[in-house]
């Protein structure tokens, strides 16, 4: 065939795939991509073993299939005739020359006997001659050596043991190529069958520079030549190797080993497909699913795979069966091979860790460091892979080929496959190591670069809307490395192979905004009922930039539980659905679909430490009062010496129960309905000496014990998250369970024991959270006089354990002696003026560590304020609680059930203050035990997000103690410097 002849007919064959464009992309639509599974063994004796086709053939009148069952040879007593130049056929020999020569190509006599095969026998030591010395076939062979003359028809074989007759390429003409035929591999072609300028580089794009392949010099014309002219399976196979080894790139120039395959693609387009599948051309090896953009999306989500993976029951279906035809560099078929091993992992390891990969739901990744010189060692040349997947058993095996996506496949220069899904061409067989295309000068010479699979990924999509657990067709990703080869014996390269699952998440992401824009609107109304509610009990009616940022705080309190409520549910959906499916209808999101996750955990933690530290700050700037109602019972004597007269004084009532109750609410200030210690230690036990991590790992199985010798997945970071902060919540509402069912109840309650301290003390205790709000602790003694000794303390409880003296309570006959206060702006503005005087002063000896012996008169000028600001607040709030103010007068009354719920008074204290009847002694808000919700929630995502960036619940237990620890104290002495300035309390006797 001409060059020009040849060009024609490409172009006519393009221009009729153009028209009939629209119809092919409509039949490839419905193209199903499922072939039959055949091994050589599986070909019957007058069939053969099409390695481009992967099939069966039926061999032609009167042939056999070779021993090797990849073509198929003429039956014994048939001699062999060249019909053209792509077929032969077979014609029995006459009688009288019953035996077939060698070459098959003629009938002759033997001198001795006949083999099985129907070819002449002669002993060890003869030769047999089968022609003359002109070529032609005697009647009779002769068994001697070769006489060494110059055959016209045979020629000396390349193992010297006999004379044969040239290739058939050379039949026509003689076996010397002459001009103008071109001699290529052995093989003498006709003249402008293919153009001789043929472009034999290999291109590295990653480095940057091209490299002239002894390989390609030696073998890619005659490949293409024999492929296109002869139709020569090997060949056509060895072409489309060299194409692989150039990563199926596509250039302009269609002379290098992919513009010359899809020359000879194009060149076969009248001839009928393989399999039934139209990107397969008969003789050809299938490289491409198609050059339309596009097409990527259709192969791989339009039809399932029609195979039910199930995790348990009777169903059971983990296993992934994959098989590979394997290819040499020569296009030889080896052999049909089960994936798994090493064939497409390099790392070294276990069976079982390796074939660990193969089990569906689990998420498999291996990566090493391997040497140079060991892979080429290993691989002195290339394999080549077709990879299919087993879609049932026995003798009706059908196969699924794979697509692979070439993340270095170029086209016209660009990286197609490293852009968007749209843009991809997907591509068929892989290699692994390539030490061949990289030598330049020989073959045997060391190879300048060398090409690794560094990254190989197989990834499953699971069909949407599944139940049955079916996957889309898998898609195996290669990403190859260039080596530059400097130091071969000390250079390494760094290799990986995962097995990745996916599905949709569209609709889960959906689901959780929609959860997240619910719940994100109810907590905008809440906010503004509790700015509202703030607003009423600072008294102010006017909306101003504080009530903005007051709303902002609220709102990120509020916010940060939406956040925390949608991630722990979202976890603890994957980690029940996930894990305890049966069918596969649920797939762990990948780390990129984690991100959004891991961002909701983000602001939950920034938003709750926002509210915790607003509680605080607000809980460290209350304000305290402790009311003495202790009264002078006798006079003492004091012996005086003034003037020369004795002076009689009353004794003043004593300060120290006042400060024994200060100490008291000192120590109760960081108090917790759990213990943080045993929380941490707990949470540890159950995930790391129990097991419960193993939950978080990226497989299907809810066991909590794994074997060393297994393979140990990746960790998921929403099923990390799940299972920590379930545990955590778990572990931490039975601890308030306990403390306050048992506990409190059988051991101690040391809130409802500093409320029977204020009582015994003859101490009440008035705490104000907001302007005009907060709360009373009615601790009046029923027996008027606390300041006593023991015998009497003693007969004082006796007494009220009888019923024998009043109750305890604010209201006469009642025991309720806690209570949340409405105070009237008139109340709370004489309160700020008997504090006026304190503000400004230092009180130089108020909070030295020691005694001091030596007073300078400014010390002493401040104690004498303070000491008159404490008596006169006495005075006042006493007065106050007895009702002896008419225009500051109070009532007492309980709180609807709704006021309750919404946290907000409807009552206006206009004229009258209100006591609200507080059997919760919800006073303990301005303290840590009445925040454990928030506490409990800090500390679980504090907890989850160290554990999420370290990957260690360890490290996680040991810094969310020590931010306890840390805030417990900034807590306390906070708390301490706020109850010293707000009580008047000598801070030298707080211990």
């Amino acid at each position: 065939m001409a060059t020009g002849t040849l060009s024609l007919t490409v172009q006519r064959l393009e221009m009729i795939l153009f028209v009939f464009h629209l119809f092919f992309i409509e039949t490839i639509y419905c193209e199903k991509f499922i072939i039959a599974y055949k091994a050589p063994s599986d070909c019957t004796v007058d069939e053969f073993f099409d390695i481009s086709s992967l099939s069966c053939v039926r061999c032609g009148p009167n042939q056999r299939r070779s021993t090797s069952g990849l073509k198929c040879i003429c039956k014994t007593g048939y001699q062999t005739l060249i019909t053209d130049k792509a077929s032969t056929s077979c014609r029995q020999c006459p009688s009288d020359k019953p035996a077939v020569t060698n070459d098959g190509f003629g009938c002759i006599r033997c001198p001795g006997s006949i083999s099985d095969d129907g070819k002449c026998q002669c002993q060890i030591d003869n030769v047999l001659v089968e022609r003359d010395i002109n070529g032609n076939i005697l009647d009779e062979a002769k068994c001697e050596k070769c006489n060494g003359n110059p055959p016209a028809w045979s020629v000396r074989n390349p193992n010297g043991d006999r004379c044969e007759r040239c290739q058939a390429s050379f039949s026509n003409t003689s076996c010397s190529c002459k001009p103008p035929h071109v001699l290529a591999g052995g093989l003498c072609f006709p003249p402008s069958s293919l153009s001789t300028n043929v472009n034999p580089s290999v291109n590295y794009a990653q480095l940057k520079f091209s490299v002239l392949s002894a390989w390609f010099v030696q073998n890619l014309y005659s490949s293409a030549a024999a492929c296109l002219v002869f139709s020569n399976l090997t060949a056509c196979q060895a072409l489309g190797n060299m194409c692989v080894m150039n990563m199926h790139s596509l250039s302009g120039v269609s002379t290098d080993a992919c513009g010359l395959f899809n020359t000879i693609f194009r060149s076969k387009a009248a001839l009928s497909s393989v399999q039934d599948i139209s990107y397969w051309r008969a003789n050809l090896p299938w490289l491409y699913y198609g050059d339309v953009p596009g097409l990527a999306s259709w192969v791989l989500r339009t039809d399932p795979v029609p195979i039910r993976f199930s995790f348990r029951g009777k169903q059971k279906n983990t296993e992934i069966k994959l098989l590979a035809a394997v290819y040499n560099v020569r296009g030889d078929f080896l052999r049909w091979e089960p994936v798994g091993g090493q064939n497409l992992q390099l790392c070294p390891d276990t069976k079982i860790k390796l074939a660990a990969a193969f089990s569906f739901g689990t998420t498999y990744q291996q990566s090493c460091d391997l040497s140079v010189k060991e892979l080429l060692n290993t691989y002195p040349q290339p394999l080549f892979y077709d990879v299919f997947m087993e879609l049932d058993g026995g003798e009706n095996k059908k196969l699924l080929p794979l697509p692979t996506l070439v993340y270095n496949q170029q086209h016209n220069g660009r990286f197609i496959n490293q852009e968007n899904m749209k843009d991809w061409y997907l591509s068929r067989r892989i290699f692994l190591v390539d030490g061949l295309s990289g030598r330049e000068r020989s073959l045997s010479a060391q190879p300048k670069v060398i090409r690794v699979a560094s990254s190989v990924k197989i990834k499953f999509q699971l069909a949407p809307r599944t139940l049955e657990g079916q996957v889309y067709p898998p898609l195996i990703t290669m990403t190859y490395r260039d080596v530059l080869i400097t130091d071969i014996s000390s250079q390494t390269v760094s290799v990986s192979f995962a097995v990745e699952y996916e599905m949709e998440q569209n609709d889960a992401q959906m689901k959780t905004n929609t959860a997240l824009g619910v719940m994100g609107g109810v907590a905008v109304l809440y906010s503004i009922l509790k700015t509202v509610s703030w607003k009423r009990r600072i008294a102010s009616l006017f909306i101003d930039a504080e009530t903005m940022m007051k709303f902002l705080l609220f709102y990120a309190g509020d916010l940060a539980n939406v956040f925390f409520i949608v991630t722990v549910g979202t976890g603890l959906y994957w980690l029940i659905f996930y894990k305890a499916q049966q069918s596969v209808s649920v797939l762990l999101p990948l780390p990129a679909q984690e991100e959004q996750f891991v961002t909701y955990i983000g602001c939950a933690f920034a938003l709750k430490a926002i509210q915790l530290l607003h509680k605080l700050i607000l809980q460290v700037s209350v304000d305290i009062f402790l009311i003495d109602w202790e009264r002078p019972r006798s006079k003492a004597n004091r012996g005086v010496q003034a003037m020369s007269e004795s002076k009689r004084d009353p004794a003043p009532v004593s300060i120290w129960r006042t400060y024994f109750v200060a100490n008291e609410w000192n120590e109760i200030q960081t108090i917790r309905k759990i213990s943080p210690t045993f929380q941490i230690i707990a949470v540890l036990f159950f995930l790391e000496v129990l097991g419960f991590s193993n939950l978080a790992l990226m497989d299907p199985w809810p066991t909590l014990e794994r074997s060393p010798q297994a393979y140990t997945p990746p960790y998921s970071l929403i099923l990390r998250y799940g299972v920590a902060s379930t545990l955590w919540l778990c572990i931490g509402l039975l601890q308030v369970i306990f403390f306050t069912v048992f506990y409190e109840h059988f051991v101690e309650d040391k809130i409802r024991q500093f409320v029977d301290l204020c009582s015994i003390s003859n101490i009440s205790m008035l705490l104000l959270s907001h302007r005009c709000f907060g709360y009373y602790i009615h601790g009046r003694s029923v027996h008027g006089l606390a300041d006593t000794n023991m015998e009497e303390m003693n007969n004082n409880l006796r007494r009220e354990m009888e019923s024998l003296c009043g109750k305890r309570g604010l209201l006469p006959n009642t025991d309720t002696q806690t209570f949340q206060v409405a105070l009237t702006s008139r109340l709370r503005s004489h309160y700020d003026r008997i504090r006026e005087p304190l503000r400004g002063n230092l009180f130089p000896g108020l909070h030295r560590n020691g005694p001091s012996r030596l007073m300078d008169a400014s010390s002493a000028n401040g104690f004498e304020v303070q000491a008159k600001s404490y008596n006169s607040m006495n005075h006042f709030l006493g007065a106050f609680i007895n009702n002896a103010y008419p225009d500051m007068e109070f009532i007492v009354k309980d709180k609807l059930m709704f006021e309750r719920v919404i946290g907000m008074e409807f009552l206006e204290p206009n004229d009258k203050s209100i006591f609200y009847n507080d059997e919760a002694h919800s006073f303990s808000d301005v303290l840590y035990y009445g925040n454990e919700g928030t506490l409990l929630i800090f500390d679980t995502l504090f907890f989850c997000v160290v554990d999420l960036g370290s990957q260690s619940f360890v490290l996680a237990a040991v810094l969310t103690y020590l931010q306890q620890m840390i805030l417990r104290l900034l807590r306390n002495t906070l708390g301490r410097k706020n109850l010293v300035a707000k009580t008047m309390v000598d801070e030298r006797f707080l211990i």
